[in-house]
């Protein structure tokens, strides 16, 4: 089997070296470290290999605390000290943004780590297996069942030791508010008949739509003095200290005044719009997401009455066509990014600061380069990990007119 020498870690969570100049990657194996492999896939420009044993440690290897781990693809860096993890975010947003963005002079900030790196996850989405609750194996379709998750927060911990038998299940969503001790699961197929006991809101998900089964279709969470309702199916942040973090970082970055129009694109239930848009003279909220549209309302009354217009639709094709003339943008699109379409949505105004929160480097550093492309100049890089143990990484990123 050949040895590796770990030079770097990959936009992917993988770590990286070279056997006579190809890239291999292997997940598990730390930078620094020598490690033997078996390659299972193999290209002619690089080869992925699976990790067989570690010949020389890092200092930074550590014993993951979860014993599902490495086989449950819910986590990829348990292995490595939470120090590290930081570090490697903070490596792959400038990596990304040089590689793709053609950014290399662009300095990004240490990450921010808002809160817990375990027990921080106010939402969990589940396939069921066996009976059982399961993540999938990773690169796998296979599924893994759990007896615990040492990323789910304490009161959703408490209700997965309480979900019993789920035979006949497919899917289950646990979601919390956790400044205000709601609790709401979401079951697809049958609804157990201990549900009753789980002191939740649970509601069904069927082709129909939701249907309340106990409590509230909705859960509520607070977040910077306002209280936000959010449908079962609406997007909310899966780390609540994570949110508060951006909502902090966002503020200071969009700089809003009280004669500023705000843009809140791709707005969901409100968060940047009822907690920045506060400063602002007036908010303009976009979302394709029927249930958020439906509960944004409410979230926004309580705080800007009468000071916003909320559009329902893709942004790419709602943003455009606006009567509203925005100066000031904060713009949260999914994992795909804003791309060609939302840039030239988001820019049509010729607001003077665009805050892009992105959920993947890659996509932020297309994005980077086409709001270049418009004019715009980046004017502060800051990652957040809103997801500690896995590669994923949240960044706020800031642009100005050049």
């Amino acid at each position: 089997m050949p040895e590796l020498t770990v030079d770097s870690i990959a936009h992917g969570g993988e770590a990286v070296g070279r056997i006579d100049g190809k890239a291999h990657f292997v997940a598990g194996a730390i930078p620094g470290e020598r490690v033997e492999i078996e390659i299972f896939k193999e290209k002619s420009r690089w080869a992925r290999g699976r990790l067989v044993e570690v010949l020389d440690a890092s200092p930074d290897r550590i014993d993951p605390p979860c014993p599902a781990y490495p086989v449950c693809g819910g986590c990829t860096w348990q292995h490595a000290s939470y120090e590290r993890q930081l570090e490697w975010k903070r490596e792959v947003v400038a990596g990304q943004l040089a590689h793709i963005g053609g950014l290399a002079d662009v300095q990004v900030r240490p990450t921010i780590a808002p809160g817990p790196q375990y027990a921080y996850r106010n939402r969990m989405d589940f396939s069921v297996s066996n009976g059982r609750p399961a993540l999938h194996e990773n690169r796998s379709n296979h599924l893994v069942e759990l007896d615990g998750c040492p990323l789910l927060r304490p009161e959703l911990a408490e209700r997965f030791a309480a979900l019993g038998d789920l035979t006949g299940t497919r899917k289950i969503v646990l979601r919390s508010g956790v400044n205000t001790g709601d609790v709401l699961i979401r079951i697809e197929g049958r609804v157990p008949a201990q549900a009753d006991r789980w002191n939740a809101s649970v509601v069904k998900q069927s082709r129909a739509g939701i249907r309340t089964v106990y409590g509230r279709p909705w859960f509520e969470e607070e977040i910077d003095g306002v209280r936000f309702r959010v449908p079962a199916n609406a997007f909310f942040q899966v780390n609540t200290a994570g949110a508060e973090e951006l909502v902090r970082l966002v503020t200071d970055a969009a700089g809003v005044t009280g004669n500023d129009v705000l843009l809140d694109g791709y707005a969901g239930v409100g968060l940047f719009a009822a907690t920045v848009g506060r400063s602002a003279e007036r908010v303009v909220t976009i979302d394709a997401g029927r249930a958020a549209f439906d509960a944004i309302t409410g979230n926004l009354e309580q705080v800007i009455p009468g000071r916003y217009r909320s559009l329902l639709g893709p942004f790419e094709r709602v943003a455009p066509t606006a009567k509203d003339r925005w100066n000031v943008a904060v713009v949260d699109p999914p994992r795909a990014g804003l791309g060609s379409e939302g840039v030239a949505a988001v820019t049509r105004t010729g607001p003077r600061t665009i805050v892009l929160i992105s959920c993947d480097p890659a996509s932020l550093a297309r994005d980077a380069s086409l709001l270049g492309e418009s004019g715009y100049r980046i004017d502060r890089v800051q990652p957040v990990d809103l997801f500690p143990q896995t590669y994923h990484v949240e960044t706020v990123t800031r642009f100005v007119l050049r």
